[in-house]
């Protein structure tokens, strides 16, 4: 039955793409009346998936439910209560976890990402001063929740590598470390705020370690005006490390039509038309397995 269904999705989404219906403002397409597609998404990618799926609105007429949150918080919450056709998990182990319990298909990556530190303006980071700066005693590290959301596991394997840079290099950062974000009772922001902005203000952090990607396209201000004046770095090697995002199909849906649709959109996600989307906000093209 999967393979019917990868196989009708196939055809339907490279032939549009190949004759560019996929482009912005194609209006040949015709129009379904659609159950809306139920995204549930890592939420570093909120800003590039509701473009995504604009672009493929405005082509085929598919509405979307879009849920953004910590990926491993969604992972366990499709787990116990369904709810998502496709799933986006900001690491590769959370969708290869549902395909491995048989709750998903087989997981391809979707976008890369890299690791970046944003400070205060007057710490002066630098690459080359990275480290020794995060290493400050009186230093405050702001960072994901591990395990609940990919970006605190990053933070940690980012400390396992500092590890092996300098000696008790881990233990430090790790003293040095507040999980304040991305965890189930962690505290919810105030709409329009960042985190960064946040606990920057508040004093609960100088630096924070994420995601070199953006909510917004790159280039484009979008936020107010910030009393907080920062810097962000892309972690150098050694440090850095592979940031992969999973795409899967969880595999709980018995509705035929709405499994067509979920896979008609997954495989558009891994076409050049939306591909081509992800530097926009900072992401690298992902492209297979």
């Amino acid at each position: 039955m999967m393979a019917r269904f990868i196989a009708i999705a196939c055809v339907s989404v490279f032939t549009l793409v190949a004759t560019g219906t996929f482009q912005a403002g194609a209006q040949e397409h015709p129009r379904e009346q659609m159950a809306p597609l139920r995204v549930f998404a890592a939420g570093s990618t909120r800003g590039v998936l509701a473009a995504i799926a604009e672009d493929y609105t405005r082509a085929t007429g598919q509405r979307f439910e879009l849920t953004f949150g910590p990926a491993g918080l969604l992972l366990n919450r499709i787990r116990k209560e369904g709810g998502a056709d496709v799933y986006v998990s900001a690491n590769m182990q959370h969708s290869q976890r549902l395909f491995q319990e048989g709750g998903g298909t087989r997981p391809v990556i979707f976008a890369r990402n890299r690791l970046c530190v944003t400070g205060r303006s007057e710490l002066g980071l630098t690459q080359e001063t990275l480290l020794d700066k995060l290493l400050a005693p009186s230093m405050k590290i702001g960072t994901s929740t591990p395990g609940a959301d990919p970006g605190g596991d990053y933070a940690q394997e980012f400390f396992d590598r500092a590890e092996t840079v300098r000696a008790g290099a881990k233990e430090r950062l790790i003293k040095n470390a507040r999980q304040l974000v991305g965890g189930p009772t962690s505290p919810k922001l105030p709409a329009g705020e960042t985190a960064v902005h946040y606990f920057f203000s508040r004093h609960e952090a100088d630096v924070f370690i994420g995601y070199c990607s953006s909510h917004t396209k790159i280039g484009i201000k979008t936020e107010k005006p910030s009393d907080v004046a920062t810097t962000r770095i892309e972690v150098p090697p050694p440090l850095t490390m592979p940031i992969n995002y999973g795409l899967t199909i969880p595999t709980t849906n018995e509705k035929e039509d709405r499994s067509k649709a979920a896979y008609r959109f997954a495989l558009y996600l891994m076409s050049p038309d939306a591909q081509r989307r992800l530097p926009e906000y900072g992401f690298l093209a992902g492209g297979g397995p």
